[in-house]
C-alpha cells in the first residue's frame, strides 16, 4: 500500500473510533447497529483487519455519518494569517464557509489531551481565531501552533483536540451547523465554553 494509502487508512480507522466514542457507544453497541462482531470492529479500529468498502458504508450509517465525510482528506491549508486593510491596520481573515454560523469566545488553560482516545470527530466545519496566547491543534496525526491573530479551518471529520501551548490562551471557535450540532450532542459533559476543548 502506498504511503498515501496508509495515511488515509489509519486516518479512517482513527475517525471510526473517534465517532464512535463521541456517540457514547461501546463495540458491543456499535456491533448491535453494524451486524459485526465486537472482535472485528476492535481490530478494524486498532488496525488488524483490512478495511472494505462495504464495511465503510454500514460503519458510515451506524455512525450518523457518510462515506464522503469519512474518508474526507485535510486540506494542507489549516494555518491562515490575516491580512491588514485600511488605514486603521484592521486584520481580516479569508475563510470559506456557509451562513448559521455560531461564535463562542473561549479561555483555554491546559494542554490538548496526549490520549488520541480522547480526541473527536463530528460531521462539519470548524474554525478558530487565535486572540491571545498560543493555541495547540491537534488534526489527526498533526499538529499545529496557531499564535495570535493567526487563524485555523478544518473539518470537524478528522479526529481533533485543542489546547494551549503553555499559558492560557483566548480564542473565538466558529462552528457551522453540523459542527455546532456535533458539540451540542457531546456537551451534554463539556459545554462549548468550558476551559478545555475537544473540538
Amino acid at each position: 500500500m502506498r504511503q498515501a494509502e496508509g495515511d488515509l487508512d489509519g486516518l479512517v480507522r482513527q475517525r471510526i473510533r473517534a465517532l464512535r466514542v463521541a456517540r457514547g457507544l461501546s463495540l458491543e453497541e456499535l456491533a448491535a447497529r453494524t451486524r459485526f462482531s465486537q472482535s472485528s470492529l476492535s481490530r478494524i479500529e486498532n488496525g488488524q483487519r483490512r478495511l472494505a468498502l462495504d464495511q465503510l458504508v454500514v460503519l458510515a450509517r451506524a455512525l450518523d455519518t457518510t462515506l464522503d465525510q469519512l474518508v474526507e482528506t485535510a486540506s494542507d491549508d489549516v494555518i491562515i494569517n490575516p491580512t491588514v486593510e485600511g488605514a486603521h491596520g484592521q486584520l481580516r481573515w479569508t475563510m470559506k464557509g456557509e451562513p448559521g454560523m455560531s461564535v463562542v469566545r473561549q479561555r483555554l488553560t491546559g494542554p490538548p489531551p496526549d490520549n488520541p482516545a480522547r480526541m473527536r470527530a463530528h460531521p462539519g466545519q470548524e474554525w478558530l481565531v487565535v486572540l491571545s496566547g498560543v493555541a495547540v491543534l491537534l488534526l489527526g496525526d498533526r499538529r499545529y501552533r496557531v499564535e495570535a491573530n493567526q487563524a485555523a479551518q478544518f473539518p470537524t471529520m478528522l479526529p481533533h483536540a485543542i489546547g494551549t501551548a503553555g499559558r492560557p490562551c483566548e480564542i473565538l471557535g466558529i462552528f457551522d451547523r453540523d459542527a455546532r450540532r456535533g458539540h451540542q450532542q457531546r456537551n451534554g459533559r463539556t459545554r462549548a465554553g468550558d476551559d478545555t476543548s475537544g473540538g
